[in-house]
């Protein structure tokens, strides 16, 4: 039985929704939050790829998604004052998508809030 069209059309609007959401919301952000222990959070565009940075007080959390046409390299690093906590990088084979790299972005910047609001 053939899908109808209005359900095809539903689905790509859709899709685009989230698609446009993604890439609006990765041109730049505002603080998350005003307090001084609240998470702010800005996000910013780097040639194909994006970098994150994430403040709370004197702890901070950055990730940089750098995408070449031959691969990725992802670099993770949380501090604390001037105490590198964690300092990790990875590199992928492939360039990534620019909505793989929104999703690596995103699931980054939720492990962070989650992270925090369990302490």
């Amino acid at each position: 039985m053939p899908i109808p069209q209005c359900a095809i059309r539903g689905r790509g609007f859709a899709w685009l929704a989230l698609l446009l959401s993604f890439s609006l919301t990765g041109i730049s952000h505002e603080p998350v939050s005003a307090g001084p222990d609240d998470l702010q959070i800005e996000i910013t565009k780097k040639g194909l790829g994006k970098e994150v940075v994430i403040t709370q007080g004197s702890r901070e959390w950055y990730m940089l998604v750098e995408v070449t046409p031959e691969n990725t390299v992802v670099l993770r690093q949380e501090k604390d004052q001037d105490k590198y906590l964690v300092d990790e990088s990875e590199t992928h084979d492939r360039p990534l998508a620019p909505i793989e790299v929104d999703g690596a972005i995103a699931d980054y910047v939720n492990s962070v809030k989650t992270r925090v609001h369990k302490k």
